[in-house]
C-alpha cells in the first residue's frame, strides 16, 4: 500500500477560509484531502475560500479533480474560491487546465464566475 502523507492549516476570519496545503496532490492524498476539506467547508461555510499552494510540491489531475470539486461545493454554499501561492510547475498545470476561467488565480488573470 502507497501512503501519501499530506497536511493543511487553516486560517478563519469572518466568512474567509484560508486553507495552506503542504506536500504533493495526487492520486494517492486527494481522497483524504477531500473528505477533510468538505467536512471543513460544510462546518465553516465561508463566503470565499483561498488555498494557498505555496507548500504545494506537485500536483496531476486529481488535484486538479479536488480543485474543481471544492469549487462546486463552495459555490453551491454560496461562496467564491480563490488560488494562490502556486509554484511555476503548479501554476503550469492549473493554466493547461484552463483553471483561470473558473476561479482567480494568483498570478494569472482569472475570473470567479
Amino acid at each position: 500500500m502507497i501512503r501519501t502523507e499530506y497536511r493543511y492549516e487553516t486560517q478563519k476570519r469572518d466568512r474567509l477560509l484560508v486553507v495552506r496545503l503542504f506536500g504533493e496532490i495526487d492520486h494517492h492524498s486527494a481522497a483524504g484531502l477531500r473528505a477533510e476539506l468538505d467536512e471543513l467547508l460544510l462546518k465553516e461555510r465561508p463566503a470565499r475560500l483561498v488555498l494557498e499552494l505555496s507548500h504545494v510540491e506537485f500536483m496531476d489531475s486529481a488535484g486538479l479533480g479536488l480543485l474543481m470539486g471544492r469549487l462546486r461545493l463552495v459555490k453551491q454554499l454560496g461562496g467564491v474560491m480563490a488560488l494562490k501561492g502556486a509554484n511555476a510547475r503548479v501554476l503550469k498545470i492549473l493554466t493547461l487546465a484552463g483553471m483561470e476561467r473558473f476561479m482567480e488565480i494568483d498570478g494569472l488573470k482569472g475570473a470567479e464566475k
